[in-house]
């Protein structure tokens, strides 16, 4: 999730989000100063914990039926089930052991989809559709194959259209590896989290190496060549030199792109992380050593740094995009993706429109009473005011780029070139510290501060303050 480097004060590199390496050194005053704040991982703004019940199904009903469908759009489906819980998640989940509900739960999801479907003036142009979860590769190679050609059917999906899906590779078969091929996925993002023993018995995640290789050739005689590994920091009984050799076994499999997640330790919000022994648990300066372990064997190995979290290879289509400026980010995380409008289904699946964001009900009774009973199932949401979009667009560019003209996204949205002039005068510690350099009306981060990034974001966040305490820790 975060980088680690020195935070002394320093000028910052002339295009400071295209830099491959990671500085070393962290200043323990510093460390200590920011790591108690709460800041939004900034998927969007504003921020899911400001969702509110005023945006329900009848308002979701409107926005879409003033779709244009001709322009860009997404479709996310959220499979919300494993077949053993990772006591690191604080994904919204639920294990079962029949398949009985993953069916019962398909049906209610091709009933939303048709619902959603029906409202919009037309075949919504869609060239993004991903698959989260939970483990969507739980679901039988009929019923997935099932789904995509139901979305190729009341959607106008594009013949080059990506089609993403996040595998367990400990529950993969070829059965479904060759049903994904067939169905027309082109990329794939397999959990890892760490190749360590120890480590994957302290997250009750025992997955050994060969078991991910073969989740890999299985893809590759599928035709799936484009895979991103996720790898995770922060867990017990992690060092430096553990996770430094997890990055190293990964690289041998030759993914195209690598995320580095951070591990939360929040019990009291999901209480299956109370089996992770906290005694083991690296604390903040740990934490940042070992994400700067794993960053600096990725760099070596020519893996560009994207944005917060994300690494890819220079020609893969995210470095590209970030390259020319053109990075996008939204709840998937780093995305090329950059259509207005993305349609959530499923169980607090998240969807964003030109009016604002929706989340489906979270409880999966209070999704599927909404279903059976004919109603959009959502649950909460948010409209964006014309202050949002403004500060959307720059916090957006900042998570991106490490860098924003505010004059010219204030030129954009029809404001004064001087319209965030009081929060870039308000950055005066963060400049202090090394976090931020300010240059006119230009802020940006430097290289050294990469995982500060989202404090300095939070600086333009209006919104911060009605629900910091329900954010991640900065760092």
């Amino acid at each position: 999730m975060n980088a680690i480097t020195a935070l002394a004060v320093s000028p910052a590199p002339a295009n400071p989000s295209h830099s491959h390496g990671v500085a070393h050194g962290v200043d323990a005053a510093l460390l200590a100063k920011y790591d108690g704040l709460r800041v939004p991982r900034y998927t969007s703004y504003p921020t899911a914990p400001h969702f509110t019940p005023q945006v329900n199904g009848d308002v979701y009903g409107g926005w879409l039926e003033a779709i244009e469908p001709s322009r860009s759009g997404s479709l996310y489906l959220h499979v919300p089930f494993c077949q053993k819980m990772c006591w690191y998640c604080g994904c919204h989940t639920k294990i079962v052991a029949r398949y009985e509900p993953i069916a019962e739960y398909l049906d209610h999801m091709r009933r939303e989809i048709a619902m959603v479907a029906d409202r919009i003036p037309g075949r919504l142009a869609v060239r993004h559709i991903h698959f989260g979860g939970g483990t969507p590769t739980m679901m039988a190679p009929d019923d997935f194959e099932a789904m995509i050609a139901l979305l190729l059917k009341r959607f106008d999906v594009a013949d080059d259209a990506e089609l993403a899906v996040e595998i367990d590779p400990r529950t993969l078969t070829s059965e479904m590896a060759a049903a994904l091929g067939r169905a027309g996925v082109n990329r794939a993002s397999l959990g890892v989290q760490d190749f360590d023993e120890t480590v994957q018995q302290a997250i009750n995640r025992v997955q050994p190496r060969a078991v991910t290789e073969q989740a890999l050739a299985w893809l590759k005689d599928a035709g799936i060549a484009s895979v991103n590994l996720d790898l995770m920091y922060g867990l017990p009984h992690q060092s430096v030199e553990s996770v430094a050799r997890s990055a190293e076994i990964a690289l041998e499999m030759a993914p195209d792109r690598l995320s580095v997640f951070g591990y939360a330790h929040v019990p009291w919000m999901k209480t299956h992380q109370k089996k992770i022994d906290e005694s083991v648990l690296a604390g903040s300066l740990g934490r940042w050593e070992q994400f700067a372990a794993i960053a600096d064997t990725l760099s070596a190995a020519g893996y560009s740094a994207i944005g917060l979290d994300h690494f890819a290879r220079p020609g893969d289509e995210l470095a590209v995009q970030q390259e020319e400026g053109r990075l996008g980010r939204n709840f998937q995380g780093y995305t090329t993706d950059d259509a207005e409008t993305l349609l959530g289904f499923g169980s607090s699946s998240i969807g964003a429109l030109p009016q604002g964001y929706v989340q489906n009900a979270v409880p999966f009774d209070h999704y599927a009473t909404a279903i059976v009973e004919g109603r959009l199932p959502t649950g909460k949401g948010i409209a964006l005011t014309q202050d949002d979009k403004v500060r959307r667009d720059l916090i957006m560019r900042l998570m991106c780029d490490l860098s924003v003209d505010t004059a010219a996204i204030a030129r954009a949205h029809g404001l004064p070139e001087s319209a965030f002039d009081a929060e870039l005068e308000g950055m005066a510690d963060l400049v202090a510290d090394g976090v931020a350099v300010v240059d006119g009306r230009r802020i940006h981060v430097p290289e050294s501060a990469r995982p500060l990034m989202r404090i300095v974001a939070a600086r333009f966040d209006t919104h911060l303050s009605k629900g910091a305490g329900r954010h991640s820790r900065a760092v």
